[in-house]
């Protein structure tokens, strides 16, 4: 690991609390879509037994990449790097490492105040809805400690913990509660990575009153040095999804099921798009609307199952499916 520091040479500002605050150090806000950059505005009630908290040390989940810490006046700010378990795409360029721990340093919070303390991340790599906790430590001088760690279990619930972490939920598309009121679906369709592969892009088509046969797609990258193969996909809002190809023979357009799965081979990108390699959704529930979400399970030879949203585009015009 390595580490950057920065002082900020001002005056020390607290912000005294209007009302009751919390007794947990909890973020304003903690939810978000994934594929977003999110503000983590963590909020610290109160010092350790009554002394006031001089250091505040918060450590990065995985998937909280790209992380930059938003300086306070009479606060130390270091800055701790490490490698990440897995690499994330920033505008293009591959990053398998990054900061991974925020430490605000000598500073001076009484415990009759609350202040605020920010880091400014991307959420990244999310196939389904995921709770992250960013463990949390007060040190207040030499003699007092606050620590903020504990994470609910399966079936737990996270208010009988006593001292329970910060935690944000990762959601798989940004409901009103999370960005706004922003577009429910926008987030569908954004990069996510599953060993070698990222899964990419894609929709399916909106559908016609009473149509039970959809088509769409999605773009699989092959990063890794090895073949991988997509065999098979699920969807809730489908009996069965099967994998097609369209190929033209005798100047006929014509369609055929591939039992095999679709290769992706090592190095390769392999885009799934109507009119070639598709998806073809059969014995569909209700049929597709613009703007809606559907999410689909893919099976890969060697990455396993991912899980994946695809939004609902424009409908198809032309062909039919049989």
């Amino acid at each position: 690991m390595t580490k950057t520091r920065f002082t900020l040479l001002a005056a020390s500002v607290s912000l005294a609390a209007a009302g009751t605050a919390h007794a947990h150090a909890t973020f304003e806000n903690d939810s978000a879509p994934v594929e977003t950059t999110f503000k983590a505005v963590l909020q610290v009630p109160h010092g350790c037994d009554g002394k006031a908290t001089t250091e505040v040390q918060v450590k990065l989940p995985e998937g909280f990449v790209f992380a930059k810490p938003q300086p306070k006046p009479g606060w130390e700010l270091e800055i701790v790097k490490g490698d990440y378990q897995k690499t994330y795409d920033n505008h293009g360029t591959k990053v398998s490492s990054g900061p991974v721990e925020i430490r605000w340093k000598g500073g001076n919070l009484p415990d009759e105040f609350y202040d605020t303390f920010v880091v400014r991340g991307k959420l990244s790599g999310f196939g389904k809805e995921t709770v992250l906790a960013f463990p949390t430590t007060q040190l207040c001088g030499t003699e007092g400690k606050v620590v903020w760690d504990q994470v609910a279990t399966e079936g737990q619930n996270a208010h009988e913990l006593k001292s329970p972490a910060p935690t944000i939920t990762v959601t798989l598309s940004s409901g009103e509660h999370a960005h706004g009121g922003h577009g429910k679906h926008q987030m569908a369709g954004g990069p996510i990575e599953a060993g070698d592969l990222e899964i990419s892009g894609g929709a399916v088509k909106a559908m016609l009153p009473g149509a039970k046969v959809g088509g769409g797609g999605l773009v699989v990258k092959n990063t890794g040095s090895s073949d991988d193969r997509l065999l098979a996909v699920e969807s809730p809002a489908a009996g069965r999804v099967e994998l097609h190809e369209m190929t033209m023979e005798n100047e006929v357009m014509k369609m055929r099921k591939l039992e095999g799965g679709i290769a992706i081979p090592a190095g390769a990108t392999v885009e799934l798009t109507s009119g070639s390699l598709h998806l073809m959704f059969m014995e569909v529930r209700k049929p597709f609307a613009e703007g809606d979400t559907v999410p689909v399970t893919l099976t890969f030879e060697k990455a396993g199952k991912v899980d994946y949203v695809l939004p609902v585009g424009a409908a198809a015009g032309g062909h039919k499916h049989k």
